[in-house]
C-alpha cells in the first residue's frame, strides 16, 4: 500500500494521522493483552497465579554481605617538596611530577635542596 502523501490536503493528511494513532493504539492493547495471556499460562505452568508472581517479594542482598556506601574524600598526603620560585606549589612526592621540579631537576638542582 502506498501513499502520494503530497497530494493529501491538510484535512485529509490529520484525518490519516488520527486513524493511524487510533490503529497503534488498538495494535499496542492488542500486544499487552498477548504478552499477559502468555505470561498467564506460563505462571500456570508452575502452579502460581500472575497476580502472585507480580505480587512476590523481590530478592534483596545476600545474607552477610554488606550494601557498598558512599566513599569518603582522600586527604592529600603532606607536601615534602616546594618550588623554589614559587613556595606556594608543592609536591608530595607521590604521583606526577609536576613540571616545575622536573625543570629543577634538569636545570641541576637536587631533590634535596627544595625538600621542605
Amino acid at each position: 500500500m502506498t501513499l502520494d502523501l503530497g497530494s493529501l490536503s491538510r484535512k485529509d493528511l490529520e484525518k490519516l494521522k488520527r486513524d493511524v494513532e487510533k490503529a497503534l493504539d488498538r495494535a499496542e492493547k492488542a500486544d499487552l493483552k498477548k504478552a499477559r495471556d502468555a505470561a498467564t499460562k506460563a505462571a500456570a505452568e508452575f502452579g502460581v497465579s500472575l497476580d502472585e508472581l507480580v505480587a512476590a517479594p523481590k530478592p534483596g542482598p545476600k545474607p552477610g554481605r554488606r550494601r557498598a556506601t558512599a566513599t569518603k574524600p582522600v586527604k592529600k598526603g603532606a607536601a615534602k617538596y616546594a618550588n623554589p620560585a614559587d613556595p606556594k606549589q608543592t609536591w608530595t612526592g607521590k604521583g606526577r611530577q609536576p613540571a616545575w621540579y622536573k625543570d629543577a631537576i634538569a636545570a641541576g638542582k637536587s631533590p634535596e635542596s627544595m625538600a621542605i
